[in-house]
């Protein structure tokens, strides 16, 4: 449920959203990847309508039910398991790919140091999927949660009663899983109290997890804010009121507001708390290690902080986004076309 590190911080799976489905598919086609870096060709990046990022590969779910992956191809990433049919929902974790098809089983691939590669049994009515550092989530139909890979921190314990839950998110060592009575249930790691949601546990429609710390959407807009605060990244600023939208970096956290603006808050060592001018219009949020961005609702995106391997470095024509994600030191984003924007790392 992190933002990509070192470990796993993953983008997607960073955010738990209460409600949603899983969207259906016709499967055709099929993609091939091989050598130790792939590149996807534009017109192989059309139709998307889901997209993952891991350490250093990238995952793109097409319309047509099938899978394009690109990037560093060690451990085989970039290599699609045949049939590359049916698929539904896809997640990217530190050297692994997880990914849901239309029938409710799951494919995984790539590293499989912990065995996280390896889909317990039954491997069935999987509705959801998340990947963290050596470790799966994945939700089943009747509300339950699967969870296996390396379990050094009890990531890979879900608490009793393991029911009602509606969404699901990884982070490094970290699990959280949002009920449907609005609260939420974290375990794994807890050096920083991460796991201790505040009273009261309830109502929330969303949450995000940075590295140590995590972030709650209560329905009334107000942001909770728990677990690692030596940078103020769980010290929400005044007005805490109005918030649509939560996102979080390594040692940074992000605020949408109702009226399009942006709060940010905690590290800004590489300025990814200064949101750039004008700070309005913007329709979605997304957070790297060290860099921040937002989208417009004129489809532009807007980016800022550290821009080592350029990720903050939007590729022309900046127009026509429709969704936004971050990676480690890379960015991603999804125009109304169906196509996908990369820059940044390219390693």
């Amino acid at each position: 449920m992190k933002q990509l590190s070192s470990a796993c911080k993953l983008v997607v799976l960073g955010a738990l959203i209460l409600g949603g489905g899983v969207a259906s598919a016709q499967p055709i086609g099929s993609v091939v990847g091989w050598g130790r870096q792939v590149i996807a060709e534009p017109s192989r990046l059309e139709g998307l309508i889901e997209v993952a990022g891991g350490e250093h590969h990238s995952l793109g779910l097409k319309a047509d039910g099938t899978i394009v992956a690109w990037g560093w191809n060690s451990f085989g990433l970039c290599s699609v398991p045949e049939p590359n049919t049916g698929f539904v929902a896809v997640a990217a974790g530190w050297w692994h790919c997880l990914c849901l098809k239309s029938d409710g089983t799951i494919v995984a691939w790539g590293y499989n140091l912990a065995g996280h590669c390896n889909v317990p049994a039954p491997n069935a009515d999987f509705v959801a999927v998340a990947a963290g550092w050596c470790y799966n989530l994945g939700l089943k139909s009747d509300g339950t949660i699967v969870a296996w890979g390396r379990n050094n921190r009890g990531q890979c314990d879900v608490p009793a009663p393991n029911a009602g839950f509606m969404a699901i998110a990884a982070g490094d060592s970290t699990s959280l899983g949002l009920k449907s009575d609005g609260t939420i249930v974290v375990w794994g790691c807890d050096d920083y109290g991460q796991c201790d949601v505040p009273a009261p546990n309830a109502d929330f429609v969303a949450a995000a997890a940075g590295d140590n710390h995590n972030l709650g959407l209560k329905s009334d807009g107000t942001v909770v804010a728990w677990g690692r605060n030596d940078y103020g990244q769980c010290d929400v600023p005044a007005p805490n009121a109005d918030f649509v939208a939560v996102a979080a970096g390594e040692n940074h956290s992000l605020g949408l507001r109702n009226d399009g603006t942006i709060a940010a808050w905690g590290e800004n060592s590489d300025g990814q708390c200064s949101v750039p001018l004008a700070n309005a219009d913007f329709v979605a949020i997304g957070a790297g290690d060290s860099h921040s961005f937002g989208l417009k609702s004129v489809g532009t995106v807007v980016a800022w902080g550290l821009n080592w391997h350029g990720q903050c470095g939007v590729p022309p024509p900046n127009a026509d986004f429709a969704a936004v994600s971050a990676g480690q030191s890379y960015s991603l984003g999804l125009r109304s076309g169906g196509t996908i924007a990369a820059w940044g790392f390219n390693y």
